[in-house]
């Protein structure tokens, strides 16, 4: 049985904290056996991170901004557009050969694609039920009754966006320690899952830094047009 995480991101996402081999150390230092670089929009910090020694297997993979939401894509190395509809997102991602998975589907404040779209449940290869970065865990308890009533494997991340909270949300597989053998493992639904919860003041600070930083980004374009 591996131990992955498998919603991490790097600082090559706009929100990251941490560098490609603090999140490599962090995750040998949890004694995890695997981790998917998932970072926002783009493949570089997988790719980086493919190209580092570890003891840890590096599953690279994206999460995708849709239309409706954030789409996790395992298995690749190429950037997915973003800005589509979650239903043609998933049909490029499957072209690719990679593992479709929504991650926080019914929450709030992240832009849960569930809330949005319903038919985004079905369609994906899992869903994600253990997110550690929450306040109340209605979201996480959601999205586990949901993706069991439609027979969906249910897997686990921590959705880390710093180094210290890498392996808080954790997938058990049972497969060999190689990528395919994951992704197919997931596939089939041989997995579990579960982890901790972030801390609230944590998630508060990142939560209100994205916050300014998107008003910083409107505020620019604003001044350019």
């Amino acid at each position: 049985m591996l131990t992955c995480d498998l919603h991490v991101h790097t600082n090559y996402s706009k929100d990251g904290e941490s560098s490609v081999e603090e999140i490599l150390r962090q995750a040998e230092a949890e004694g995890l056996d695997a981790i998917a670089i998932t970072d926002h929009d783009t493949v570089d910090g997988a790719k980086k991170a493919l190209t580092l020694a570890s003891s840890v297997l590096v599953i690279p993979g994206i999460e995708v901004s849709t239309k409706q939401g954030h789409l996790l894509v395992l298995g690749v190395t190429e950037i997915i557009p973003a800005g589509l509809d979650v239903m043609a997102t998933v049909s490029i991602a499957r072209e690719m050969g990679g593992l479709a998975i929504l991650p926080h589907p019914y929450h709030v404040w992240r832009h849960g694609v569930a809330r949005r779209k319903k038919a985004g449940m079905n369609v994906v290869d899992a869903v994600e039920v253990f997110n550690s970065r929450y306040i109340v865990g209605s979201a996480n308890q959601k999205a586990a009754r949901i993706a069991k009533r439609l027979g969906k494997p249910c897997v686990g991340g921590s959705d880390a966006h710093n180094a210290k909270f890498v392996g808080f949300g954790r997938t058990y597989v049972e497969a060999d320690k190689t990528v395919p053998a994951i992704l197919e493992a997931v596939r089939a639904g041989k997995v579990s899952c579960g982890g901790k919860k972030t801390p609230l003041r944590t998630y508060t600070r990142q939560s209100i830094n994205n916050t300014w930083r998107k008003i910083k980004r409107i505020t620019r374009h604003l001044q350019l047009r």
